[in-house]
């Protein structure tokens, strides 16, 4: 045995694995839309969940990763357990799909040229040159997803050559001769070793590869490989428990668990299987047969497969243990699921992290136009309730604006599209700014509290302009949600031109103030009140303004637009639109101020 067989041994094996991870690790970013639209079409049709979890997991070639996500959909209740039920049996025969790849491998010289390009051989090289000429070349972002799963894919295959060839070399020493032997003896030591394997690499996929890569010595047969397959499936299913698990929900802990009993139960099966069928004769032919990459792949596939129809109508069985073994906390807090939802789990695929970061802004936003005019009401009709109930929000705002702020700091280090990155950017802005709705609103609570100490009221005058002025913010207030909410570029820009005619208002309305004080109409105390209102609400605008400014600047990456050039461009007068709207609205609304100080003069 030569010291060197061994290092290239290894060396390929650190390549295959490498190269997995960067096939795998690209297409899941890259398909991560696609993820999130296919895992949101589950129902609670088991053959349906069932198909999803086998396409997803073939999509990012991952069935820890596809069971992993589900976990965290359904601790965040976007999906029950009953619906991933079928997702994990899916996953499980999703991930051979890799070792059907693999089996290229066993592809032979042919006269067929069509054939010799799928030679592991011909097909590496070639994945690897276009993969390096796109980044090289090309460079050009949008490629670089499509090139790191071509070099992934290139990396693999080399590394599955060089453990193959070290492998055959070793074999001719008889190094193999010994292991092999008791294999096929002792279906424990292979149920063992795959087991081992697969949780030290956490991926049955690469295990498989690897005993595929061991095939070449010509010494592994049906009979020593079946258990090792079996193994296989405890390892990575124990793996994906404890990721499952950590610092996880009851629901997500009940996922790892389904797996778990899915897997035990699929090893049973097997095992029976094998045993009345070689009892009956029927593995004579098959049992001593040499294993080469094509028999492994095909085993581990209709392993999968006959276990998945077997299982199928017996899945909720499945859901009862789960809900037997593990308990549910009694949770009251109406929040609990949404910020569950900001699951690290996600971080595997950034699409559905950010759609629980959107789902929760959403929430925020909503809690502060609660608010908004929650205050408004009671200014003029004060009431402790809705005073209580501003007060609970405004805590929930806090909380949420804290845990996705430090969500989106935990997700910035998985981030690598620009796309992603604007979009981090645009979260950590509009966090900020709905949370200053938030406070807003509970300033506005806190002058109805002053004015009810004082047992002062507004003028009738005040009231009808607070009315105006309550109109216009709503409008601003419906534009930014739909900027946010629906990436409204239309809303969005909706929203300066109105936010210039509050400060106009804003302007107008202190100057009334001051003509009601000079007039004795007003108290002093009550006049300062006033202006500290007027200035909120003149800030809620602004506000606004900013998500506006948010959602333009990130819809439009390739014009390189920056919010400081963007207003100063507006405010120069250079855009006909903002023009034209911002004068429609300066003349419709002091009218209506106009009307209110003749009604009162």
């Amino acid at each position: 045995m030569s010291v060197f067989n061994v290092i290239s041994l290894f060396g390929g094996l650190a390549m295959f694995l490498y190269g997995m991870r960067m096939m795998s690790s690209a297409l899941r970013e890259g398909s991560t839309g696609t993820l999130k639209a296919i895992l949101g079409k589950v129902t609670d049709n088991f053959i349906k969940s069932f198909l999803l979890g086998v396409v997803v997991t073939a999509l990012i070639q991952s069935s820890t990763a596809t069971i992993v996500i589900t976990s965290g959909l359904v601790a965040a209740g976007l999906l029950t357990l009953k619906q991933s039920l079928g997702i994990i049996v899916g996953a499980n025969i999703g991930t051979t799909v890799t070792g059907q790849i693999i089996r290229l491998m066993d592809l032979n010289s042919s006269s067929n040229t069509l054939l010799q390009f799928f030679k592991p051989s011909t097909l590496a090289p070639i994945t690897l040159i276009i993969g390096v000429f796109l980044i090289v070349f090309v460079n050009a972002k949008k490629f670089d997803n499509s090139a790191s799963i071509l070099i992934g894919f290139g990396i693999l295959f080399t590394g599955l050559m060089h453990m193959t060839e070290a492998v055959s070399e070793l074999n001719n020493s008889g190094v193999f001769d010994s292991l092999f032997v008791h294999l096929s003896k002792s279906p424990f030591l292979g149920y063992g070793i795959g087991a081992l394997v697969s949780f030290i690499l956490q991926s049955s996929s690469a295990t498989v590869g690897i005993l595929q890569a061991f095939s070449v010595s010509g010494q592994l047969f049906f009979s020593s490989i079946y258990a090792v397959l079996l193994g296989i499936y405890l390892g990575d299913c124990t793996t994906t428990a404890i990721v499952c698990s950590i610092g996880a929900k009851p629901e997500a802990k009940k996922v790892g668990l389904v797996n778990i009993l899915y897997n035990f139960s699929k090893t049973l099966i097997v095992l029976i299987g094998v045993f009345i069928f070689r009892k009956l004769g029927l593995l004579d032919n098959l049992w001593n047969m040499t294993a080469n990459s094509s028999l492994i792949a095909n085993t581990n596939s209709i392993f999968n497969i006959v276990c998945a129809v077997i299982v199928l109508p017996f899945l909720s069985f499945y859901e009862k243990m789960a809900n037997r073994i593990i308990k549910d906390n009694k949770e009251n807090n109406e929040y609990d699921e949404l910020i569950a939802s900001l699951d690290t789990k996600f971080f595997e695929s950034p699409s559905l992290a950010f759609s629980s970061c959107y789902n929760v802004l959403i929430k925020m936003y909503e809690l502060a136009r609660k608010n908004i005019n929650l205050s408004f009401e009671v200014l003029v009709n004060f009431d402790q309730k809705k005073i209580d109930e501003i007060e609970k929000g405004e805590n929930y705002i806090d909380l949420l604006t804290d845990k996705v702020n430090n969500y989106l700091v935990l997700l910035s280090p998985h981030i690598s599209s620009d796309q992603y990155g604007r979009m981090v950017s645009q979260y950590y802005s509009v966090a900020t700014e709905f949370e200053r709705l938030g406070d807003h609103a509970k300033n506005i609570a806190d002058y109805a509290n002053e004015l009810k100490d004082k047992k002062e009221a507004f003028s009738l005058e005040a009231q009808d302009e607070l009315n105006v002025i309550k109109e216009i913010i709503d409008h601003i207030l419906d534009y930014t949600k739909k900027a946010f909410e629906k990436r409204d570029l239309n809303a969005a820009k909706s929203i300066e031109p109105l936010e210039e005619v509050v400060d106009d208002i804003v302007s107008n309305l202190k100057n009334n103030h001051v003509r009601r004080l000079n007039k004795g109409l007003c108290s002093v105390e009550v006049g300062t009140i006033f202006l500290n209102l007027l200035n909120d609400i003149e800030r809620i605008s602004d506000v606004c303004s900013n998500v506006g400014v948010a959602t333009i600047v990130r819809a439009n990456p390739d014009d390189l637009i920056e919010a400081h050039d963007y207003m100063s461009m507006l405010h120069r007068g250079d855009d006909t639109t903002f023009n034209l709207e911002y004068r429609n609205a300066h003349d419709y609304y002091f009218n209506k101020l106009e009307d209110i100080e003749e009604e009162h003069s």
